[in-house]
């Protein structure tokens, strides 16, 4: 896979702080990157330098392997600010000054806003529209051009749940016709739930870059239950194979530290006297990785 993106070491500080502290990552064209981090980790940040906005410490980065300069980042659609739109303005009009700005072509505003469901509400003026169709109208605007990348900024924060929900399926939308997304956000479920890729940052340090799919620090997590829960949470304790055993009601939960067939684990327990009613394997959620993470970076 050809990268778009290539970021080494960089760094800001605004002072004394170490906003950004020597982040390298690498974005691969065709996937949804998911900057994650709590809020003053040092997404926005970073983003900022890589768009030219914030001046950089020390370190570099490429788009599309060359040193940055301006006809790289007109390949780039990006929003790191609450949209800004002629108030007074409908939505098409609105779109219509922005692709005189970009040099695109008329044809693309209705393309964009009925990509982004409002071509329905394009004669109507910006200053009705909610937070979430400004969100939407934000992102037609970004992909007027049909930019090779797009850059968003926490941009399902302040809607609510429906809002979310669209957003989210804007950016599955746009991915699957192979536009690069690097997403920033402090929310997990948003970040498992359309990115493919993930860069934890915390404290403008970088914990993690990867897939999402390969970020385990352990091999996943078994649910199980027996007729005698005691001695299942015993023998647990004392097998290898586990991080972390602890139990909730009527079930044993155990995070496996290396790879253990769910047949081999029936078998050692059925040794000992312990029959299985259930069990279940489950990849370990994000969330408790990346709090795991965030932790260890703290110890």
């Amino acid at each position: 896979m050809k990268n778009v993106l290539e970021i080494n070491q960089l760094s800001k500080n605004f002072g004394s702080l170490k906003a950004v502290d020597q982040v390298s990552f690498s974005v691969e064209k065709g996937n949804v990157y998911g900057l994650l981090g709590p809020n003053g980790s040092g997404k926005s940040t970073t983003l900022g330098m890589i768009l030219n906005v914030i001046n950089p410490s020390s370190g570099s980065w490429k788009w599309f392997g060359e040193e940055p300069k301006t006809s790289s980042l007109q390949k780039v659609g990006a929003i790191i600010e609450s949209p800004k739109f002629y108030p007074y303005l409908s939505a098409q009009k609105n779109l219509e000054i922005v692709a005189d700005i970009k040099h695109a072509p008329y044809e693309k505003v209705n393309e964009k806003l009925e990509l982004v469901g409002l071509a329905d509400r394009k004669n109507d003026k910006f200053q009705g529209f909610s937070l979430g169709m400004k969100q939407r109208l934000a992102i037609a605007a970004a992909l007027l051009n049909d930019p090779e990348v797009l850059i968003l900024d926490e941009p399902t924060n302040g809607l609510d749940p429906q809002g979310i929900i669209q957003i989210r399926e804007i950016i599955k939308q746009i991915a699957a016709n192979g536009t690069t997304i690097i997403l920033a956000s402090h929310l997990l479920d948003e970040v498992e739930k359309v990115c493919s890729h993930v860069v934890i940052l915390n404290k403008g340090k970088m914990l993690y870059s990867g897939s999402v799919d390969e970020m385990n620090p352990s091999f996943g997590a078994l649910e199980l239950s027996s007729s005698n829960l005691d001695a299942l949470e015993n023998e647990l304790k004392m097998m290898n194979y586990f991080s972390k055993v602890n139990r909730k009601d009527d079930k044993v939960f155990a995070i496996l530290s290396e790879e253990l067939p769910s047949e081999k684990l029936n078998q050692l327990l059925f040794d000992k006297g312990i029959v299985l009613n259930h069990l279940v394997k489950r990849r370990e959620s994000l969330e408790n990785q990346f709090f795991q993470l965030i932790q260890n970076s703290q110890s």
